[in-house]
């Protein structure tokens, strides 16, 4: 008996997801828990596990569509069953029935039939955008002959016009795009292809979440920032002798980041309002920090949840945070891993950022963003009061606060704390 492959529930709250990838092909052989699919919900992206070994018999959902948790996308039949040496076909988008073979292309919306992608496919695909594999199609042309004129060898939409010209004077050519590419090429788990100017290409899930969420949060809180010069030489210094040690003896990179969540964990305990959130025309004071910390993927943003970070120390938080965004870049994250947070990092000196200006993840009040570390001459004293110059690690730290709740003296108060905590760092780290 074929084994249903359903789309699963990934949290109480999640009624549908959307199918972004299929990493098997009708015909393939599949191990039970193998990744088989990639779904997109409205909280995370994951890798869904087969349920049962054997062949995949057919794909039920195409790439792109969204459908109620439960339904069936596809069947597993048992390894040797003659129905699964068919390779088939995935289905056409939601409401079209499978067309006949001689029917108009202009007439449909078609889906690339599901076979065994050859070495040639697979580069035309990485070398062509959606419009540009729909106007083939409609041809009845192999990319593999069109010579590509973009970047790297990509074909344009030009490239393929040109090709069909000279190859078929007088033939009528179908390249007017009457809609953006179909639904059923955005690949939210995937990273975006490279464009070329004109092309009209429709978000993926994840943008679309990211696009919603930045409009809410900005029409929901009223955003102020404040950014402060922060002396890390010491935890520079502290790190560079540690680091090799740190991770022999822990099984754990050593980065900068517990650094900084651990000293915002503590000036959160001495200032409770910038760990807390509206509700209604209440303040929700919560009794942990739930700390959110912002993972950049190649396909979007995600931001995971370390629970109850105040109970950890610095070698648990360093553990959770690489955790974490392991986790989040490897689509492994569960519906809980990015609920309830309480206070948010973000990190955009990974990049090379001097600083940030960043959005309130909501419902939170607050989120700190950490500039890149660099070195420059600062005046410092010493003890008897005497000023010198001398190459210091700087990073510049912003906080972003919602000043419905939040004063700007606060703001400032709680960030001079977090300055103090780093400048004068003396806890043990492991």
């Amino acid at each position: 008996m074929p084994t249903d492959i359903v789309m699963p529930q990934m949290g109480e709250s999640i009624f549908e997801g959307t199918i972004t990838k299929w990493l098997k092909k009708p015909g393939d052989k599949v191990q039970r828990d193998e990744p088989l699919f990639e779904i997109s919900t409205d909280k995370v992206d994951a890798e869904i596990p087969a349920p049962a070994s054997g062949v995949l018999q057919d794909i039920k959902v195409a790439e792109g569509a969204t459908v109620q948790v439960n339904t069936v996308v596809g069947t597993i039949s048992a390894d040797g069953e003659s129905a699964a040496a068919k390779p088939a076909a995935p289905p056409q988008a939601k409401k079209e029935s499978a067309p006949a073979k001689t029917a108009a292309p202009v007439a449909e919306t078609k889906l690339p039939v599901s076979q065994p992608q050859t070495a040639h496919e697979e580069e035309d695909h990485a070398r062509s955008s959606p419009l540009v594999r729909k106007i083939a199609r409609e041809n009845n042309i192999n990319l593999a002959q069109v010579p590509g004129t973009g970047l790297g060898g990509r074909i344009t939409k030009q490239d393929i016009t040109t090709f069909l010209e000279q190859s078929q004077p007088g033939a009528a050519i179908s390249t007017a795009p009457a809609a953006p590419p179909p639904p059923a090429k955005a690949d939210a788990g995937s990273p975006a292809p490279a464009l070329i100017p004109g092309d009209l290409v429709a978000m993926n899930q994840m943008r679309k979440i990211i696009a919603h969420r930045m409009i809410e949060s900005r029409r929901t809180s009223a955003h102020v920032h404040c950014m402060f010069e922060v002396d890390l030489t010491r935890i520079v210094q502290l790190r560079n002798k540690n680091k090799s040690v740190f991770e022999k003896r822990n099984g754990a990179r050593l980065t900068f980041m517990p650094f900084f969540s651990r000293a915002a964990i503590i000036t959160l305990q001495q200032f409770p309002i910038v760990n807390a959130s509206v509700e209604g025309e209440s303040i929700r004071y919560h009794r942990h920090v739930n700390l959110g910390v912002a993972v950049a993927l190649d396909w979007g943003l995600i931001v995971p949840v370390l629970k109850n970070a105040d109970d950890l120390n610095f070698l648990g938080l360093q553990r959770g945070i690489s955790d974490l965004g392991e986790r989040a870049r490897n689509k492994k994250l569960k519906p809980e891993d990015v609920e309830g947070s309480t206070f948010t990092i973000t990190n955009p000196g990974q990049f090379g950022a001097v600083f940030g200006l960043p959005i309130i993840n909501q419902p939170n009040s607050a989120i700190m963003g950490v500039g890149g570390i660099t070195k420059a001459p600062m005046v410092v004293t010493d003890d008897d009061g005497n000023d010198s110059i001398a190459i210091r690690s700087i990073v510049h730290l912003t906080l972003g606060y919602d000043h419905r709740l939040i004063d700007g003296a606060v703001a400032d108060q709680f960030m001079a704390q977090v300055k103090k905590t780093l400048e004068n760092w003396a806890e043990e780290i492991g």
